[in-house]
C-alpha cells in the first residue's frame, strides 16, 4: 500500500522575501488515504506556511463533502522531533490518524503544526517562547481555507500542547473553546530533573540567568487572571500520570475558580500521561465540549454563585 502518495493542490507564487511574509499558506499537499478505511469521508493535508519569516509544516483533516465546518487548532506535546506530528506515527511521533480523525469525522476542520525545529519546521524550539506564534499563525492559515470557518475556532492541546493552549488564550480573542489534557500549569516545580537539562535548559533562551522568570512565564498558575472569561475551558488529567501530575490541573482549577474563569475539571481514576485507559471516554469528553460551544453556540455557563 502506498502510504504517502502525495499530489499538490495549492502552490502561492511567493512575491517577497520570506521575512515579509505572515501567516501566509506556501504549498497545501493531499495525502492520499483512499485505501484507509478507517478514514473514510476525509480528506489529510500537509501544509507549509510562514511565521515569523519561518516556514513551518503543518497538517489539516476535514470532511470531504463540502461546505464550512468550525475549526479546531491542535497543540502537539513533545519537543523538537519527539512528539512531532506525523500521518502514521512511530519512532516517538504522533500519529494524526489517531487524533485527528475522530473530529473531523464529526464535521470539524482539524489543523495542527510542528512548533518551529520539529519535523519539517524551520527555526529554532524554545518550549513555549517566540514559538507561541507558530500557534497563533494557524488562526491566520484557517483564514485562507475554504473549509474551515474562521469565526468559530476551537483548540486542543495535549501536554506540552496545553501549555502552549493556556499561552495562546491569553494573546487571541479568536478561540471560542478549549480542551486540554495532561497539561503543564507549574514549571516552576522541577520533578524532573531531566526534564530541566536537557529541555528546559537547552531550549528556553538564557535559561540559567532568568530561569524563575522563564518558567514563571510558561506557569499559568500564575496568569490565570489573564484568561478569557468568555471561552469554555475543559481541563482532563490522569491521576497516575508521572510526566506531568495532576495536582498541575487541580492547582489551576483552584485560579480559574477564584477568577470566575469557565472551566470543567476531569481527573481519570488510574490514567497515565495520555490517558489511553479511557480513550473512548476522553474522545467523547471533547467532542461534546466542542459540540456545545462551537457547532451548537451554547451560552456560556453562569459563573456568578447563585442558586438555592
Amino acid at each position: 500500500m502506498s502510504r504517502y502518495f502525495l499530489f499538490l493542490c495549492v502552490n502561492f507564487v511567493l512575491l517577497s522575501t520570506c521575512q515579509a511574509q505572515t501567516a501566509k499558506i506556501i504549498s497545501q499537499v493531499k495525502i492520499d488515504t483512499e485505501e484507509e478505511t478507517s478514514l473514510a469521508g476525509i480528506d489529510i493535508f500537509e501544509i507549509t506556511y510562514w511565521s515569523d519569516g519561518l516556514k513551518i509544516e503543518a497538517f489539516a483533516a476535514m470532511p470531504k463533502k463540502e461546505g464550512k465546518y468550525p475549526a479546531i487548532i491542535f497543540n502537539r506535546g513533545g519537543n523538537r522531533d519527539f512528539g512531532a506530528l506525523s500521518l502514521y506515527g512511530g519512532n516517538s511521533t504522533y500519529p494524526i490518524i489517531r487524533g485527528f480523525a475522530p473530529l473531523a469525522k464529526e464535521g470539524y476542520v482539524v489543523i495542527g503544526c510542528n512548533y518551529r525545529g520539529g519535523g519539517k519546521s524551520e527555526g529554532e524550539d524554545e518550549f513555549g517562547g517566540k514559538d507561541i506564534n507558530d500557534v497563533l499563525n494557524l488562526i491566520e492559515v484557517l483564514a485562507e481555507m475554504p473549509k474551515a470557518d474562521a469565526a468559530k475556532i476551537g483548540m486542543y492541546g495535549w501536554s506540552r500542547g496545553g501549555m502552549m493552549t493556556y499561552l495562546a488564550l491569553t494573546k487571541t480573542d479568536k478561540i471560542k473553546a478549549a480542551a486540554v489534557g495532561g497539561a503543564p500549569s507549574d514549571k516552576t516545580i522541577i520533578d524532573r530533573p531531566n526534564m530541566e537539562t536537557g529541555v528546559y535548559a537547552e531550549l528556553i533562551p538564557n535559561y540559567w540567568e532568568n530561569k524563575e522568570v522563564e518558567l514563571k512565564k510558561r506557569s499559568a498558575v500564575f496568569w490565570a487572571d489573564k484568561f478569557p472569561k468568555e471561552v469554555p475551558l475543559l481541563i482532563m488529567h490522569g491521576n497516575a500520570d508521572w510526566r506531568v501530575k495532576s495536582t498541575h490541573s487541580l492547582k489551576l482549577a483552584l485560579e480559574l475558580e477564584q477568577h470566575r474563569i469557565p472551566y470543567r475539571l476531569k481527573i481519570f481514576e488510574g490514567a497515565d500521561h495520555g490517558i489511553r485507559q479511557y480513550r473512548p471516554e476522553v474522545n467523547e469528553e471533547v467532542i461534546s465540549w466542542f459540540n456545545r460551544f462551537l457547532k451548537k453556540g451554547e451560552s456560556l455557563p453562569n459563573m456568578a454563585f447563585h442558586g438555592n
